[in-house]
C-alpha cells in the first residue's frame, strides 16, 4: 500500500498512521509474541524463533533439567543463533539430562487440572 492508501485506511479505521505504516513494513503486527509452555529443549526454542516469535519463555525446561545454569545459557544461545544449525549443534553438546516429562496417566486425579473426553 502507498502512504496515501495507508492514510485513507488510517482515517477509516481510526488507527494511527504510523502504526499502520510500521505494520505494513513488518508484514505482521508490531507486538511481541513470546512462546511459552512445552518449550523444553534448545531445538524447541530455536524452532519457536524460526516460526516468528520475538522471544521464548522457558521455565521448567530449565529448572527441571540436570544442570539448570548450563541449560539456561544454552537456550539463550539457541534463541540468539536460531538460524545457525552448526552453532545449535555445538551448544547442544554436553548439557546433561533434559527435563523429564510427566506421564499424565500416572498422576493422581487431584493433581490434574483438566481432563479430556
Amino acid at each position: 500500500m502507498s502512504d496515501t492508501e495507508l492514510r485513507v485506511l488510517a482515517k477509516e479505521i481510526a488507527a494511527p498512521f504510523d502504526l499502520l505504516k510500521e505494520t505494513a513494513k513488518l508484514g505482521r503486527l508490531p507486538v511481541v509474541n513470546f512462546a511459552a509452555g512445552g518449550v523444553a529443549t534448545l531445538a524447541d526454542a530455536a524452532l519457536m524463533m524460526q516460526l516468528g516469535c520475538d522471544g521464548v519463555f522457558v521455565g521448567s525446561g530449565i529448572f527441571k533439567s540436570g544442570d539448570a545454569a548450563k541449560r539456561a545459557r544454552a537456550i539463550v544461545q539457541a534463541v540468539t543463533h536460531f538460524k545457525d544449525a552448526k552453532k545449535l549443534a555445538e551448544i547442544s553438546e554436553d548439557l546433561g539430562e533434559a527435563m523429564v516429562g510427566i506421564n499424565v496417566e500416572k498422576m493422581p486425579e487431584g493433581e490434574k487440572m483438566a481432563g479430556r473426553g
